[in-house]
């Protein structure tokens, strides 16, 4: 059980490193399929990635989970969602009952899905005003994320859900990089011109109330964030420290996985992939933060998983091209020769 932050801290340290010889195997089994070497782009890079973290020449997939986190904000109160709060409550039963779009997305490409209950009946504190959580509770959400994690999943998926997570995640992204909200706020649920201001100047408001400049990333984390936020950092540190291949998806999500990478430096991302750029403003700029490029542009902005949920039937495609395929020896087809 997690007593401190400094706990966490030490976590970040002696990390699993890539298998260097299932990356080399992976690398040599693409030079030799019946195709011409990079020919298949990035697919080749997705196919490559999972051997590397999953140890092996072939990767598979039959282990492949989604871990939805809800979680509810105090800063709703001020109008930063086109939503009321009892939506919370409503979208994790619909994640149960199956109707949800992340639902439809795990049964499309044969994931397991969970959806789990971080509070939605206890929003944070309004982080305009004071911190969001204290130190406990910020814990007790990070280890829920941790726990989530069994260790032997081929691939993770993240999801959150929780109406203003979208400008939580801002306020983290502004803290992080010493900037100010408007940079990083965007419509989320779908606001106008004025909820997106409210967003910003919120936001500067808690910037300035907590003095995020001299905050460690898990400080900022705890004072700005929300549980499910806090459940996806724990998720994604559980993963890296297991060695399990992430495929990471929207705004939310990478804001959890900037926490980690100002905390524990780039190594900390080495197993994520990212999954897609979503519509939300300034999600590309995120990702270029923590040195990412998306696969998918598709315009989505929904959050529950679904835009890496999307992607997982590239992922599922680049597996089966590198284990199916056959060698050039296999199929008696001529390979490439050096130019005369």
């Amino acid at each position: 059980m997690f007593k401190s932050l400094e706990q966490i801290s030490a976590l970040m340290t002696d990390l699993p490193a890539p298998d260097q010889k299932a990356a080399e195997q992976a690398r040599m089994r693409q030079s030799q399929l019946v195709k011409p070497d990079g020919s298949l782009g990035r697919l080749e890079e997705i196919a490559i990635h999972l051997a590397t973290w999953q140890g092996r020449e072939k990767p598979a997939l039959d282990k492949t989970r989604i871990i939805v986190f809800a979680g509810a904000h105090g800063v709703t109160k001020h109008g930063v969602s086109a939503y009321p709060a009892e939506v919370n409550a409503q979208m994790l039963a619909g994640f149960h009952a199956g109707f949800a779009a992340i639902c439809q997305l795990a049964k499309a490409f044969d994931a397991d899905l969970s959806a789990v209950d971080c509070g939605i009946e206890q929003p944070t504190s309004d982080f305009s005003e004071q911190p969001a959580m204290a130190e406990a509770e910020f814990l007790t959400a990070f280890q829920t994320g941790f726990d989530a994690v069994r260790g032997d999943e081929d691939l993770l998926i993240f999801g959150e859900m929780g109406i203003g997570n979208t400008t939580s995640a801002a306020a983290l992204y502004a803290a992080m990089t010493n900037s100010t909200g408007d940079i990083w706020v965007g419509r989320g649920t779908g606001v106008n011109e004025d909820g997106l201001k409210r967003k910003a100047d919120l936001i500067d408001k808690a910037i300035a109330l907590h003095g995020t400049a001299s905050l460690s990333p898990l400080e900022i984390l705890r004072h700005l964030g929300g549980r499910e936020i806090a459940a996806l950092t724990g998720g994604l540190l559980a993963a890296r420290r297991n060695g399990v291949p992430v495929l990471l998806d929207g705004y939310i999500v990478t804001a959890a996985a900037m926490v980690l990478h100002r905390a524990g430096g780039q190594t900390m991302l080495e197993n994520t992939i990212a999954a897609h750029c979503s519509d939300e403003q300034a999600h590309f700029e995120a990702l270029n933060e923590i040195g990412l490029h998306p696969l998918l542009f598709l315009d989505m902005r929904l959050g529950e998983a679904s835009g890496a949920a999307a992607a997982l039937g590239l992922v599922k495609a680049a597996v089966a091209c590198h284990n199916g395929m056959a060698t050039f020896a296999e199929a008696a087809v001529s390979g490439p020769s050096d130019p005369a």
